[in-house]
């Protein structure tokens, strides 16, 4: 059939639809809108033209599309009721494509998500924040709304200037901030300024190590324990970089050593390398005051990274780097001469609610509600399943249990039947690491909504193995 476009009030309709004469072209209506709906082109809600604009639109009688509606209607793919027009129905879907089960099964959207890596949704600061939007829209001079400075707006690393030494010991000022999208648009733009091959910890996140071999950059692993990275395995590796996660490692939690701490800046000062400080989950520790940025102790060879995806939101899409000045030239340079990445409207708006108080508010706020969920979660663990060892619960949002040797690919798939979204330790293990295999599996405790944390909680019980 060929492509047809109906326009209705200035809200264009693609059908691939082909007019023809009598039954044919109803026929060929339905058929078309019918595939609209399957490939997801007309959304379950969305609003379909009244039937004398689409029939002007496509050249055939209204009548005919009065009929194809009609029918359609009784078949369910449509409803339509007085004053209200004709709507795609709610429960039409369109069609899913069949995904087979992978290593980690993450059936995200259908039952509990555990999954690491998001907060809880349903607590995001709507209030607050929109009233920061009206503030910085009504503030912002012109020159917001055009291209945008690479740096990122000056509004906003001041704000960032103050609250990261204020709050995580971070020694910055305006000229050394680079704002960008997230650590992973962070990665990407160092790793175009970055020589020689980067050190990352055994256990970390896989879509970094993928990000920096897509762009050429080669990974080697040290080890990684309780204590944080063992830092000073960097001594025996061939780096120049090394990407490490001193606040709560990820995945296995624990908060890198003073002693290594040391041990990090030490190397890279005798080797001339850089650290590359993703301060993750910096802001949410329960057993003491959060530990300051590894930054703070030589602001010259630390790359400070830091995101609001884990306190705030990511459908924010907001992150920065605090630089050493030898690199912030270059990082620009790779980024280019205009702001394509992270909006400067959102920019203004973190900028006031930082300013105002609102996200020290938000992040106090969200500690005290993350820690009443671990404690939840450490306290049913212990009483449904006490053979099962939670680690890695003094900071962030996620625990990890620790499982008999052999099973965690099974409980990751028990998961998936009791329709609990579960993430295993082996796909955060570096291919090449020497530390041995680990199971057990990641759980997060932010993801869920309050209302149905509990239930999530006992869902995942259920995937566990029994006591031996």
């Amino acid at each position: 059939m060929s492509e047809s476009w109906a326009n209705s009030g200035g809200l264009d309709l693609h059908l691939q639809f082909a007019p023809g004469g009598g039954t044919g072209v109803r026929a060929a209506l339905q058929r078309a809108l019918r595939d609209a709906v399957r490939a997801g082109r007309l959304a379950p809600g969305s609003r379909l033209p009244p039937s004398r604009t689409l029939a002007a639109d496509l050249g055939i009688s209204r009548n005919t599309v009065a009929e194809a509606y009609s029918e359609l209607v009784e078949e369910g793919w449509l409803t339509a009721r007085q004053g209200s027009g004709t709507l795609v129905a709610r429960r039409a879907r369109p069609d899913e494509p069949v995904h087979r089960p992978q290593r980690t099964l993450k059936p995200r959207g259908a039952g509990h998500d555990l999954m690491p890596g998001s907060p809880d949704a349903s607590t995001f600061p709507r209030t607050a924040w929109l009233a920061s939007a009206r503030r910085a829209l009504t503030a912002a001079p012109h020159e917001a709304f055009g291209r945008g400075d690479p740096r990122g707006r000056v509004e906003l690393r001041r704000a960032l200037v103050e609250y990261l030494a204020r709050a995580r010991g971070v020694r910055a000022d305006v000229n050394r901030i680079v704002v960008c999208s997230g650590t992973a648009h962070a990665l990407s733009l160092l790793a175009g300024v970055l020589s020689g091959p980067v050190a990352v910890e055994a256990y970390g996140l896989h879509v970094h190590r993928d990000l920096l071999a897509g762009h050429g950059v080669r990974t080697v692993p040290i080890g990684v324990d309780e204590h944080g990275a063992r830092t000073a395995d960097l001594a025996g590796v061939d780096a120049r970089a090394a990407l490490v996660t001193p606040a709560h490692q990820f995945p296995t939690g624990g908060p890198l050593h003073p002693e290594r701490r040391a041990a990090a800046v030490d190397w890279a000062r005798a080797t001339g390398g850089v650290l590359l400080e993703d301060d993750y989950d910096g802001e949410f520790r329960y057993d003491r005051q959060p530990v300051g940025a590894v930054q703070g102790l030589d602001p010259e060879r630390v790359v400070y990274l830091g995101t609001i995806s884990k306190s705030l939101s990511p459908a924010l899409r907001l992150g920065w780097m605090v630089l050493p000045g030898r690199l912030v030239d270059p990082v620009l340079a790779v980024k280019g001469s205009q702001e394509r990445w992270a909006s400067s409207l959102d920019q203004l708006t973190l900028a006031d609610f930082i300013s105002s108080s609102g996200y020290d508010r938000h992040v106090r706020r969200m500690r005290l509600r993350y820690r009443k969920r671990r404690d939840q979660l450490v306290a049913l663990l212990a009483e449904r399943a006490p053979h099962i060892r939670v680690t890695g619960i003094a900071a962030g949002l996620h625990a990890v249990l620790d499982l008999p040797a052999g099973t965690e690919e099974a409980v990751v798939s028990a998961g998936v039947r009791h329709g609990v979204s579960l993430e295993g330790l082996a796909p955060y293990r570096h291919p090449d690491a020497a530390v041995p295999a680990r199971d057990g599996v990641v759980v997060s405790y932010g993801t869920p909504a309050d209302s149905v944390f509990a239930s999530a909680l006992d869902a995942l019980c259920r995937t566990l193995p029994p006591r031996p």
